[in-house]
């Protein structure tokens, strides 16, 4: 199946964003590596570089949802769970080459103190994710208030333990992460 040129284009800067933030960037890099037009880019994102990354984010933040779904429901105890989506978040990192982190931070760090699209479209990814553990957690039989919380508390570790890997090119903070934060649900059950 062939892909639509609007996808090449969401695509294409989905995977530009994520490694090289929005600042980082261009709208022609983008359509570059989209291989369309510039005419295009705008045709299908009439508000520019910001409509794009929007479009952009909302795709990884989709993806990651679905990664994050595989690795929670990968596991019948919801610790184990946890530790294998922070192991299997560490073996994707090695093998991006460290470069394919999490899919809003570089533009949620660009753009914070900002009231935009970008930034709220990367506030929306971190909560449906949350939502997303929060689920798993209530599935395991925790208490709504106490999994809303812990499942705060798993994505933000997740977060920070990714981007420390990312800068010291290695696994072991999501592995120690991942750890930690197995005991830390255990202790709830």
């Amino acid at each position: 199946m062939q892909t639509s040129t609007r996808d090449r284009i969401v695509l294409a800067a989905a995977r530009l964003v994520q490694r090289q933030g929005y600042v980082g960037t261009g709208i022609k890099q983008i359509a570059k590596e989209a291989d369309a037009t510039l005419g295009s880019v705008y045709h299908f994102f009439p508000g520019g570089k910001e409509a794009v990354a929007v479009a952009a984010i909302k795709h990884g933040d989709e993806e990651f949802a679905a990664i994050l779904r595989e690795a929670l429901d990968g596991e019948e105890d919801p610790a184990a769970a946890v530790e294998g989506c922070a192991r299997s978040l560490a073996t994707a990192l090695r093998a991006s080459g460290w470069t394919d982190g999490c899919p809003v931070t570089a533009a949620a760090l660009e753009t914070l103190g900002t009231d935009s699209e970008i930034q709220r479209a990367c506030a929306d990814a971190l909560r449906g994710w949350q939502d997303l553990v929060a689920d798993r957690l209530l599935r395991a039989g925790l208490a709504r208030p106490d999994a809303r919380e812990l499942a705060g508390t798993i994505i933000s570790t997740l977060e920070g333990a990714e981007v420390t890997a990312q800068v010291t090119r290695s696994e072991e903070p999501l592995l120690q992460a991942g750890r930690q934060l197995a005991r830390l649900v255990a202790t709830y059950r």
